[in-house]
C-alpha cells in the first residue's frame, strides 16, 4: 500500500475555506453573538470526527453533546482569537481522549480472535457487552450534504467500517493526529496547537500511525485520505439487487454465488466470525435459520451499502432485528457484519415497520 505524503500546497489551498486558524469574527464584534446556530453548523462534522475517534454512534453523539455543553460553559474563554471551528475541535478532542481513557477501544469479532469459530453450531456460544464492539454510523449524520464531490468521497471512505476499526488500534493521540492531518487536512502546526505539543511531535505521531495502518490488509488508506477514491454503489448496484432477492427468498444457491472466496461474516454482540462461503451458508441454514422470511430495507451506513433487517416475529409480523453492513470488492461480497443492537433503528430514524413489497 502506498502511504500518501502530507497535503500538497495545492491541496491546502483547496481546503483553505475550512482552515481552523481563521478567525470567524471581525475585530470589535461580539464573538459569542448568535452562537447557537453557529455551533449547530459544526455538529455534523464534529459527529464524524468523534465517531472516527470513538467507533460508536452513541458515544460520538454523546461526545458532541458534551462538546457543545462545554462550549456554552466556557464562552468567556473564547474571544475570537481563533476560529469557532478550531475551538470546538479542541474541546471535542479532549472529550474523546477522556472517553477513550475511560471506556477503552471498540473492536470487531475478528480483532478478538485469530481464527473463525468452529464448528458453526457453536458460533453463538459466547458474547460480549454491546460497548465492546465497533458500532455503525448512518451516513446522513456525518457526511456533508453538499460540497466538492472529491471531498465527499474522502469523507465517505474515511468512515468505512474497516478504516474506523483500524483507527481503534492506534493510541488515542496518534488517532487524533491521523484524522486531523490525513482526513481533515489540518496543517501540522495547527494540530500541534490543538494538542498543545510540537510540530515535530505531530509529524512523528503521524508517521507512526500511518505505518500501523499500512500493516492492516483490509484498510485502503489512500482512499480514506483522498489519494484515491471509489464509487462502490455504481459498480455493485446489480449485486445489491441480487443480494436482496437471494436473502429474502433464502435461496442459498443464489446467495453463495454472490460471496467472495474469502468472505467473512460477524454478528456483534456475539464473538463469532465465520470465514468462507461454506461456513456462512452453513450458519444461515443452521443457527441462523430464524432469518428465513426476513425483509430488507436499504440504508447507507459507514459510506457503504447496508440493509435494515426485519425478522419474522412470533405472531408472523416482521420486527426489527439487525443492520447488515456489506463490504464489497470486485463484484462480490467480501464481508457481512450484522449489528443486532435494535436501539439503532430508533437512533438512526429507520422505520420500525418492514417495507412493503
Amino acid at each position: 500500500m502506498t502511504i500518501p505524503a502530507p497535503a500538497t500546497p495545492d491541496r491546502a489551498v483547496e481546503h483553505a475555506v475550512d482552515r481552523p486558524d481563521e478567525p470567524t469574527t471581525a475585530p470589535g464584534t461580539d464573538p459569542t453573538a448568535d452562537l447557537e446556530p453557529r455551533l449547530a453548523e459544526h455538529r455534523r462534522e464534529l459527529t464524524g470526527y468523534c465517531y472516527r475517534m470513538l467507533g460508536s454512534a452513541f458515544d460520538a453523539e454523546d461526545a458532541v453533546q458534551e462538546t457543545m455543553l462545554r462550549a456554552w460553559k466556557s464562552l468567556d474563554g473564547f474571544q475570537g482569537r481563533s476560529s469557532l471551528r478550531s475551538w470546538l475541535y479542541r474541546i471535542a478532542t479532549n472529550v474523546c481522549l477522556t472517553a477513550i481513557e475511560t471506556r477503552g477501544r471498540r473492536a470487531r469479532p475478528m480483532d478478538l480472535s485469530a481464527a473463525a469459530w468452529e464448528p458453526v453450531q457453536a458460533s453463538l456460544a459466547a458474547r460480549q457487552p454491546e460497548d465492546t464492539w465497533l458500532e455503525p454510523m448512518v451516513d446522513t449524520r456525518v457526511l456533508p450534504e453538499q460540497g466538492d464531490p472529491a471531498d465527499v468521497a474522502v469523507a465517505r471512505e474515511s468512515i468505512r467500517l474497516a478504516f474506523v476499526a483500524a483507527l481503534q488500534h492506534l493510541p488515542p493521540r496518534q488517532r487524533a493526529v491521523l484524522i486531523l492531518r490525513d482526513v481533515l487536512r489540518w496543517r501540522a502546526e495547527e494540530v500541534a496547537g490543538l494538542l498543545e505539543t510540537s510540530t515535530a511531535s505531530v509529524n512523528s505521531a503521524l508517521q507512526r500511525a500511518r505505518a500501523t495502518l499500512a500493516t492492516r490488509p483490509d484498510v485502503d488508506l489512500d482512499a480514506a485520505t483522498g489519494a484515491r477514491g471509489t464509487d462502490l454503489d455504481a459498480e455493485h448496484r446489480d449485486l445489491l439487487e441480487r443480494y436482496v432477492r437471494a436473502f429474502e427468498s433464502y435461496d442459498m444457491d443464489a446467495f453463495v454465488a454472490l460471496l467472495a472466496e474469502d468472505v467473512t461474516q460477524n454478528m456483534p454482540p456475539f464473538e463469532m466470525w465465520l470465514a468462507g462461503p461454506q461456513d456462512v451458508v452453513a450458519w444461515m441454514v443452521g443457527p441462523g435459520h430464524g432469518c428465513r422470511g426476513s425483509r430488507l430495507r436499504r440504508v447507507d451506513l459507514n459510506g457503504s451499502p447496508a440493509f435494515a433487517q426485519y425478522k419474522p416475529g412470533p405472531d408472523g409480523s416482521s420486527v426489527p432485528f439487525a443492520f447488515q453492513s456489506l463490504e464489497l470488492r470486485a463484484g462480490r461480497i467480501h464481508r457481512i457484519t450484522s449489528f443486532l443492537d435494535t436501539r439503532l433503528f430508533e437512533h438512526f430514524g429507520v422505520p420500525l415497520e418492514a417495507p412493503a413489497h
